[in-house]
């Protein structure tokens, strides 16, 4: 019978796609420097390693992340937790050095799992289907015969039908209709992101590997848990799932946007490239000039936590105080 996935391409989806296609051909068109391309994509696989891994409970801060992809340790950190974002490292270089294989086998989706799963996960095999029943929370995954001809008859539509989708269309598919099976005891949620995200690179979506979209679902997690369990409450219509997807993917290439036209900023000698915070706060002075307050309010942090986020993007002219001592307000330059 095969797999054959039921969505609607609403009004909604179809300016999603319009904005995310101007948004690829402005950093594609961008002149940021061959030289940053590295940093940008080291940068997007910490930021990858660390939402995927916190989804799932994994409590290292990105900061800590990057120390451990700068080659630092770690002293006061839990073993596992340092291991779970080691074995993400090295599926991200998998997919990544396989970026331009023109079909995804099931032998992959194992390979996956083995580098995902190595030491941490609580319930095995590690690398092989799981041969017994389990449960998310009020889902109750196809039993364990099922999965091997589940996982087949939708990798034969990714690598067939699907392939005449748009990108945004079939990393999203994937990445739901892997969850529904959920093919293995543990480690699916890594496994079926790490999949999505092949899926753009495979498609050319993400030519540098510099987007980052497990960082988004991270941030909005329950809006993401919501969207994944909405598509079974709508017996199956990925239409509410598609444009969740979508409007991550189109935020996350405009935080890499704001990260291109930031490494494009000197101040002597040094550039930046934004926290979540910094890139958030510069999200909002794209709509309106704000007070400190504002921003208090709106980051959640202190007058000396705002001053914090500020002052590097001062420092590199990305933002400027406007106004009176008690009147002025922050504005982008």
């Amino acid at each position: 019978m095969g797999y054959n996935p039921i969505y609607t391409v609403t009004a909604h989806l179809l300016k999603l796609l319009e904005s995310i296609a101007s948004l690829r051909t402005k950093i594609e068109m961008s002149q940021v420097s061959v030289a940053w391309i590295p940093r940008l994509t080291k940068e997007a696989f910490s930021r990858m390693a660390h939402s995927s891994t916190a989804i799932e409970g994994n409590p290292l801060t990105l900061k800590e992340v990057q120390i451990l992809a700068d080659g630092g340790d770690l002293p006061q950190a839990k073993p596992i937790y340092v291991s779970e974002i080691f074995n993400y490292f090295a599926a991200l270089r998998y997919i990544s050095t396989h970026a331009d294989k023109k079909h995804i086998s099931e032998d992959d989706i194992l390979k996956l799992h083995k580098l995902v799963g190595k030491d941490v996960l609580e319930r095995g095999p590690i690398g092989s289907y799981r041969n017994y029943q389990v449960y998310v929370g009020n889902h109750a995954p196809p039993g364990p015969e099922d999965v091997p001809h589940l996982v087949n008859d939708l990798l034969e539509w990714l690598n067939g039908k699907g392939q005449s989708l748009p990108a945004v269309f079939t990393s999203a598919i994937l990445h739901y209709q892997f969850e529904y099976i959920h093919p293995f005891g543990d480690g699916n949620g890594r496994a079926g992101r790490l999949l999505a995200t092949w899926e753009m690179y495979r498609r050319r979506f993400d030519t540098h590997h510099i987007f980052s979209v497990d960082e988004v679902f991270w941030e909005n997690r329950q809006r993401y848990y919501s969207a994944l369990d909405n598509v079974r409450k709508q017996k199956g219509d990925l239409t509410g799932w598609l444009e969740f997807v979508a409007e991550a993917i189109e935020l996350a290439l405009e935080r890499v946007w704001l990260r291109i036209e930031s490494v494009r900023i000197m101040h002597k000698g040094k550039s930046l490239i934004p926290t979540p915070n910094q890139e958030k706060l510069l999200h909002l002075l794209r709509e309106s000039p704000m007070g400190i307050r504002d921003i208090q309010t709106e980051l959640k942090v202190t007058k000396q936590g705002a001053h914090f986020v500020l002052k590097p993007l001062m420092a590199t002219k990305l933002v400027k105080r406007v106004g009176g001592y008690k009147t002025g307000r922050y504005i982008l330059v």
